[in-house]
């Protein structure tokens, strides 16, 4: 590398803003946690009040986070969590929710078929496409290998 290379790779890194791979991971971590422990509790409380049974407390968490994250996000608060923790509500179904949520809100001036309906899938689709499809080849191949 000459010196003109040496120089200007000195420049970049003294400009370039520092990591913040840590505090990010931080927050990540607690918001995520937070968001898990949230869950637990509709599960318990769907047990401990409700008497339902394990499948149905897991049906019930699922479905009470997607509606607070879709409620979240219409209002603008989800967007403000998630700016603030990054990948922490990406990984539970909060995510997933978010990921349909917020075209549509985004396109809703567009109307409801054209807009909203249209629009929903945008973000959420191909990742509903990949994990349909990689479901069915796992499943395909866990049928083979037990044929074996």
């Amino acid at each position: 590398m000459n010196n003109e290379s040496k120089a200007y790779q000195q420049k970049v890194e003294e400009l370039a803003p520092r990591s913040k791979s840590l505090g990010s991971c931080l927050k990540a971590f607690w918001v995520g946690g937070l968001i898990c422990c949230i869950g637990q509790l509709i599960s318990d409380a769907g047990r401990l009040w409700l008497n339902l049974d394990k499948d149905d407390c897991s049906a019930l968490t699922a479905i009470v986070l997607v509606f607070l994250t879709a409620l979240l996000t219409g209002i603008g608060v989800f967007d403000r969590i998630a700016a603030y923790a990054g990948a922490g509500t990406v990984v539970p179904i909060t995510g997933f929710a978010n990921s349909i949520a917020a075209p549509a809100v985004e396109y809703r001036s567009e109307g409801l078929v054209l807009g909203v309906g249209a629009k929903m899938f945008t973000v959420a689709g191909p990742v509903l496409v990949w994990g349909i499809g990689a479901s069915v080849v796992y499943g395909v191949l866990y049928w083979l290998i037990g044929l074996i």
